[in-house]
């Protein structure tokens, strides 16, 4: 009788502790690949776009299903420092339940000429 009123709060704290590392997964995935596009357009005269399509070459690499509907975008770079944001969507263990959403950035400074 008592493992009828606990079995379903063991198997409910199990699956959430599942749902958080997906999600963390995909927010490391996530970062990954904003590091790596902020690493290919900071680089000297590279545009903003080579770091997009390094990021998106990471993510198809690496993605899988663990980042699903996944976006690259370099809004707030500028001409002094680039900033790529990937976001997308952990995967749900529930089915119906549309996943968590997750969204990592990475900046840095662009490699340019400067006078002393």
């Amino acid at each position: 009788m008592q493992m009828a009123i606990v079995f379903p709060f063991v198997i409910l704290l199990t699956l959430a502790v599942v749902q958080a590392g997906m999600w963390f997964h995909a927010r490391n995935i996530a970062l990954a690949a904003a590091r790596e596009g902020v690493t290919a357009a900071r680089t000297y005269q590279a545009t903003d776009s080579d770091g997009a399509a390094r990021a998106r070459e990471v993510l198809t690499r690496i993605a899988g299903d663990s980042l699903r509907t996944p976006a690259v975008t370099t809004v707030g770079s500028g001409t002094e420092s680039v900033r790529v944001t990937v976001t997308g969507t952990a995967p749900s263990l529930l089915p119906g339940v549309g996943g968590l959403r997750v969204s990592q950035s990475a900046a840095g400074p662009r490699e340019r000429w400067t006078t002393p």
